[in-house]
């Protein structure tokens, strides 16, 4: 049900990503709507969802990886390894979590890494304890989009940044995101945001900074001041265009969410005001 209106445009790509900060655990309670804590699990059969879509790699960079505790996320990578789907941003433990993913495609090498400089540190995976992988400095990581760079691969650069509920970038998304542009990425792409946030070009590269939900059941939040918006139903899906090693371009594709779980492509009027909303945020 949740994919029944854009089940098949996912399908349809070449690769197919998901961001996916929820483990699954055995014996995950059934939703409390009422539920004070954030604190999330899924179902193991709720797996069939990433498998109706198509999903070819896992982004794990999200701080709710770990809310159910190292054996559900260890049991979550294993469903994922079942299914031979190619996990990065998070992992069994730190030397796993910063791993890149690298793929090659009709004749493209792509190389997709990511990483969370939120926390709260027990999402973050250490020497011994699975998780998402930690920014720190991000050293290491503009080091291996580097590396990947030279090697010939399109990296593309995945963040489970700070979390705003404006289309404007901040200051430190704007420096983050365009340092992983610098250091050779072609695209750097926000995987955190609930609500949809502006679009840049820098160094060669495509920088979105937030895509905003997904499949996630937000379909309003409370602004501080009380102010209700239901900005967080609108979503981008972004499809990136490569051929022949070079990235060519990408598409804005555009959708609503409904009844909490299902998102569809918007209409005409819906579209040209969200476009227009976020391009205004990006300064164009």
């Amino acid at each position: 049900y949740p994919a029944r209106d854009i089940g098949d445009l996912l399908r349809s790509a070449d690769l197919t990503h998901i961001s996916n900060e929820v483990p699954f655990a055995k014996g995950c309670p059934y939703p409390d709507p009422n539920q004070l804590t954030l604190k999330f699990c899924s179902d193991p059969r709720y797996i069939a969802l990433l498998e109706d879509v198509g999903t070819d790699v896992v982004e794990l960079t999200g701080n709710h990886f770990q809310d159910w505790g190292s054996d559900a996320t260890l049991y979550t990578l294993e469903m994922y390894r079942e299914r031979g789907w190619p996990y990065y941003g998070g992992g069994a433990d730190l030397t796993d979590a910063r791993r890149a993913v690298t793929l090659e495609h009709n004749g493209n090498n792509l190389a997709f890494i990511g990483c969370n400089p939120v926390g709260p540190a027990f999402a973050w995976a250490t020497g011994t304890r699975p998780g998402a992988a930690p920014c720190g400095d991000y050293e290491w990581m503009t080091a291996e989009i580097a590396r990947l760079r030279a090697e010939g691969y399109l990296v593309v650069a995945t963040f489970q940044h700070h979390e705003y509920y404006t289309a404007e970038p901040h200051p430190e998304q704007v420096r983050d995101f365009t340092a992983m542009a610098e250091a050779g990425a072609v695209i750097v792409s926000g995987s955190q945001a609930h609500y949809a946030q502006a679009i840049a070009f820098y160094n060669g590269a495509f920088i979105h900074y937030g895509l905003g939900n997904l499949f996630f059941d937000q379909m309003n939040y409370v602004l501080p001041g009380g102010t209700v918006t239901t900005g967080t139903r609108r979503e981008f899906l972004d499809r990136h265009i490569f051929y022949d090693s070079r990235y060519i371009s990408t598409e804005l594709l555009t959708n609503m969410l409904e009844d909490y779980a299902r998102p569809r492509p918007m209409t005409a009027s819906e579209r040209m005001q969200f476009l227009q909303d976020i391009f205004s945020a990006s300064g164009w």
